[in-house]
């Protein structure tokens, strides 16, 4: 939705005519409070769908174990 100069005037004009000039104020404060608030929200439900969606790390504790031998791995059979 494109916003040109006069969609705006207009809607300002009709702002001012239906809320009058002291409650306008209020109203914009009122409006930039909850736009802020929904735009907090959106981008906390994107980081969190973001670190669910993402492949855990990759631990390196397994990484720095030397592999095992197979000799050493099994134990010799009892004769």
């Amino acid at each position: 939705m494109n916003l040109g100069l006069p969609e705006i005037v207009v809607i300002a004009v009709v702002a001012l005519l239906v809320f009058g000039p002291s409650r306008l104020p209020e109203l914009s404060r009122a409006v930039g409070r909850g736009m802020r608030e929904f735009r907090k929200a959106v981008g906390e439900i994107e980081d969190r769908i973001e670190a669910e969606t993402q492949p855990p790390p990759k631990s390196d504790a397994q990484d720095a174990l030397p592999p095992v031998p197979e000799s050493a791995a099994a134990p010799s059979p009892a004769t």
